[in-house]
């Protein structure tokens, strides 16, 4: 995976909270350090999250994303 964001955090999936159209997504990036993300509904089901898998927190500007290999 390759990126233009400069800021990328690895971690894994804590919590996942899933609404009608976005899912709240919390990663945990060290012990006690959390990210958190709000995505669609659609890009959760796409990226396959679900609890304990890696993902990352790409970051850029003021907008927070999540990505798996």
């Amino acid at each position: 995976m390759k990126v233009s964001a400069r800021n990328v955090l690895k971690g894994t999936v804590k919590t996942i909270l899933v609404g009608a159209v976005n899912t709240e997504i919390t990663l945990e990036v060290a012990p006690g350090l959390e990210v958190v993300a709000v995505i669609t509904k659609s890009s959760s089901e796409q990226l396959a999250l679900a609890e304990g898998k890696e993902a990352y927190a790409v970051i850029k500007s003021s907008d927070v994303m999540i990505a798996v290999d």
